[in-house]
């Protein structure tokens, strides 16, 4: 035997292992370090690809703002402006008929200042009327789902759709809801609003002066975000089942991409201030805010689902480890467990057969409830992080079942063991 491993050392046969073993090590961290920089990229590149690209998605992004004051405000300022601007105060108050004038002057006593400003905060109140109502949610939510139908037909190249190209910008006219303040003065006794010619103002959806640059990024975008969030879930799989140590390597992975969506949410706050800071200083900064804050949000969500999923398994992870501290937490629960177990037996409960099976097979069942949840998950149509701690505690629950029901044998009268 001797003269074996002594020919074997010769050889160099026995170092044939711990060198594999460094090749698999180095590919593990190449791995794990990848899946890190792409967890960022492909929650980044997912949510873009979500909202660029899927009209209903987009629609319920904005659909909220709405209702949000300072949007209100803000398009109320602009419709205000558009609407007074079309007016001739004083051919508009020699055309006044002696029936109206006293309507009129009822109407506008309760403003101050001259006529001009008088009647303008009177439209302006009658703007935020009609942004209230019911009536300007559907428009809002009809003209941003053309909006973006549109600008996807025109990144995909297929044409057509209600959008037209204006001075290499996209836009949406806002005439339906000019006529429809002045619909609400004329009827309000300001009939000389109805003389008002059509008017037209938009509000710009994107720049397009270079739509073929745009077209060739929304390409790119479309297959980073159906392929990053699986080329990340192989590199990190990779990278744990490379590793000499997978429960550590599955602690490290999971750290990695909790500390990677936070950064994320780090960055979307910082460009919110950038944001802020670069726009022109008659750009509402309220309004803009909001905009922003609305268009992030889901952004936002997906960062705490990713982080909150690798919190979770780096938790799993570690618990299944040799520490002190997961050996106590690990005895807490067998206590309980053993505990509850006890508790059903002095009622007379008895788990049959089906405890001799759930013993036989606790790891398929444990394993098959967390391929279950992580199917539902992957299906999930935009997960939150309230989805994957409900999941998570699911397979808890199943854990505590299949352990509750895998009793241990117990000796028999004969020296063996009972089920």
């Amino acid at each position: 035997m001797r003269a074996r491993v002594a020919e074997l050392e010769a050889s160099g046969k026995l170092q044939t292992a711990p060198k594999r073993h460094r090749v698999r090590s180095l590919f593990s961290a190449l791995l794990i370090l990848l899946a890190w920089i792409l967890a960022p990229l492909s929650v980044a590149a997912a949510w873009s690809a979500a909202t660029v690209g899927d009209t209903s998605r987009y629609v319920s992004t904005v659909s909220p703002l709405a209702t949000n004051p300072d949007i209100q405000a803000a398009l109320a300022n602009r419709v205000t402006n558009t609407v007074m601007g079309e007016l001739d105060i004083a051919a508009l108050a020699q055309q006044i008929t002696p029936d109206d004038r006293p309507r009129l002057e009822a109407l506008l006593q309760k403003a101050s200042g001259p006529i001009t400003s008088a009647l303008t905060s009177f439209v302006h109140d009658r703007t935020l009327n009609v942004l209230s109502s019911s009536w300007f949610a559907a428009f809002w939510d009809d003209a941003n789902r053309a909006a973006h139908s549109s600008v996807n037909k025109l990144l995909t190249g297929q044409g057509g759709g209600a959008l037209k190209l204006q001075d290499g910008a996209v836009a949406v006219d806002l005439g339906p809801l000019v006529d429809r303040v002045k619909a609400q003065l004329v009827a309000d006794g300001i009939t000389v609003a109805g003389k008002i010619p059509e008017v037209h103002t938009s509000f710009t959806i994107m720049q397009a002066k270079n739509i073929n640059q745009y077209r060739t990024w929304f390409r790119l975008l479309q297959i980073a975000g159906d392929w990053l969030p699986f080329i990340f879930l192989a590199c990190a799989a990779g990278g744990v089942l490379l590793a000499a140590d997978r429960r550590r390597a599955l602690v490290v992975t999971g750290v990695g991409v909790f500390v990677a969506a936070g950064l994320i949410g780090i960055g979307v706050r910082l460009g919110r201030t950038f944001y802020l800071n670069a726009l022109p200083g008659d750009v509402s900064q309220p309004a803009a805010s909001a905009v922003y804050d609305t268009m992030t949000r889901y952004l936002i969500t997906t960062c705490r689902t990713v982080a909150i999923l690798g919190l979770l398994v780096a938790l799993a992870a570690w618990l299944s480890g040799p520490s002190r501290p997961a050996v106590i937490v690990r005895g807490f629960w067998h206590v309980g467990i053993d505990a509850t177990r006890q508790f059903a037996d002095r009622l007379g409960m008895k788990t049959g057969p089906v405890g001799g099976f759930v013993r036989r097979y606790r790891s398929w069942i444990t394993w098959g409830a967390v391929l279950i949840a992580a199917v539902v998950l992957l299906l999930w149509h935009y997960p939150t992080g309230l989805v994957v701690l409900w999941l998570a505690i699911a397979c808890l629950a199943v854990m505590l079942v299949v352990e509750f029901l895998a009793d241990r044998p117990g000796p028999t009268p004969g020296g063996g063991t009972s089920r």
